[in-house]
C-alpha cells in the first residue's frame, strides 16, 4: 500500500472535527460505523498473531497518537478504548485495561506496571501540542490547567519553580479549565492546553511556551510525554503479545505518515505539510537519550516531593 493512497485510509486516530473531549472512555467504531469518535485505517498491515483474544488497549484521542494507534483497530483480538490520558489511567488502575498509552508520570506514580520497551511519545525539541499561553507583561499569579495530562501539568509546575520562577508570583493559584482553543479569552495569566486543542489554539496576544522546548533549554534533553504500560499481573506471554502488536502498529504508522497527514488535514482543515511536519517531528520510541530525559524528569519530581522515589520496571524479554 502506498503511503499517499487516500483510498486505503479511513479516519485517523486523534484527528476529529469536533473539539470537545469525550466524557469517558468508549470503544472506537469500526470503519463504516457511525459515531463521532476515533476511527482507524480501513486497511492496515496485520498485527502480530502473538496477541491473545480480547486484549483491552487504551489510547489517546489526539493527533499525536496517530502513528502509534493507526493499526490497532484492524486486530480482531484487540478491544480498543479511547480517552484522554487521565481517564485511561483510571481505567488502567481499575483493571479494565490490559495496556494503555498513559502520561509518563503514571509509570512511577503507581506501582504495578511494566513499561513496554521502545514505545512512547517524545519530543527532542518542540512538541507543538503541549503549550502554555502567557498574558504578556503580567506576573503569573493564576494558572489555568487542562488536566487531561498529568505529565504536562507536572512539567509546567517544575518549569514555574525552575527556569520560569522569575515570571511567577509568590503563590500562584491553580485552576482547572475546560479544553479551549481561545486561551486569550480566559482570565488566567497562564493557560496550559494539550492535545489537538494545544496544537490548534490561537495565541491571540499571549506569549507561547512550547513545554518540550522549555525542557530542552533547561536540561538539554528530550522530553517523554507518554509511555505504553501493561499490568504487571498480566502473564509475560500475554504482555509480550501486546508489545508485539503495538510495535507492529507503530511501525505501520511510521511507514504511512504522509497518508496519516493527508487524513489529518481533511479532518482538521490544517494544511497537509503542517500536519506532516507535526507528526514527523515527534519520536515514537524510547532510545537511551529518551530514557535519560525521562529519568531526569522523574529525578526532579522526586526532589520536588511530587512522586515517590523508585525505579521503572520494564517488560522482561521472552
Amino acid at each position: 500500500m502506498a503511503g499517499g493512497d487516500k483510498s486505503t485510509i479511513a479516519h485517523v486516530p486523534g484527528f476529529r472535527r469536533q473539539t470537545a473531549h469525550r466524557a469517558g472512555p468508549s470503544r472506537c467504531p469500526r470503519p463504516g460505523q457511525s459515531g463521532g469518535g476515533l476511527c482507524c485505517p480501513a486497511v492496515a498491515a496485520p498485527l502480530s498473531s502473538a496477541a491473545l483474544v480480547t486484549i483491552r488497549i487504551g489510547g489517546v484521542p489526539y493527533g499525536v497518537g496517530a502513528p502509534l494507534l493507526a493499526g490497532l483497530e484492524q486486530e480482531p483480538s484487540v478491544q480498543f478504548v479511547q480517552a484522554p490520558p487521565t481517564e485511561l489511567i483510571a481505567e488502567l488502575r481499575a483493571g479494565r485495561l490490559d495496556a494503555a498509552l498513559v502520561s509518563s508520570i503514571e509509570a512511577v506514580r503507581m506501582p504495578g506496571y511494566h513499561v513496554l520497551p521502545d514505545l512512547g511519545i517524545a519530543a527532542k525539541y518542540e512538541v507543538r501540542s503541549v503549550r502554555a499561553f502567557r498574558r504578556r507583561g503580567k506576573r503569573i499569579d493564576s494558572v489555568g490547567l487542562d488536566r487531561s495530562s498529568a505529565t504536562s501539568a507536572a512539567l509546567l509546575r517544575l518549569l514555574l519553580q525552575g527556569p520560569r520562577r522569575d515570571d511567577v508570583g509568590q503563590a500562584p493559584s491553580m485552576h482547572d479549565i475546560a479544553p479551549t482553543r481561545m486561551p486569550d479569552a480566559l482570565p488566567h495569566d497562564l493557560v496550559l492546553l494539550i492535545g489537538d486543542d494545544g496544537l490548534h489554539a490561537a495565541a491571540g496576544n499571549r506569549e507561547v511556551w512550547d513545554l518540550a522546548q522549555e525542557w530542552r533549554r533547561w536540561t538539554g534533553l528530550p522530553f517523554v510525554f507518554a509511555v505504553w504500560v501493561a499490568q504487571r499481573t498480566a502473564p509475560v506471554a500475554e504482555a509480550l503479545g501486546i508489545h508485539a502488536s503495538l510495535i507492529t502498529s507503530r511501525n505501520w504508522g511510521l511507514e504511512h505518515l504522509p497518508a496519516l497527514a493527508t487524513q489529518a488535514s481533511e479532518a482538521t482543515g490544517v494544511s497537509e505539510p503542517v500536519c506532516l511536519e507535526y507528526l514527523s517531528g515527534l519520536d515514537y520510541g524510547l532510545s537511551y537519550e529518551h530514557l535519560a530525559g525521562l529519568t531526569e524528569f522523574f529525578r526532579r519530581l522526586v526532589a520536588a516531593g511530587r512522586v515517590p522515589n523508585g525505579t521503572l520496571a520494564f517488560l522482561p524479554a521472552a
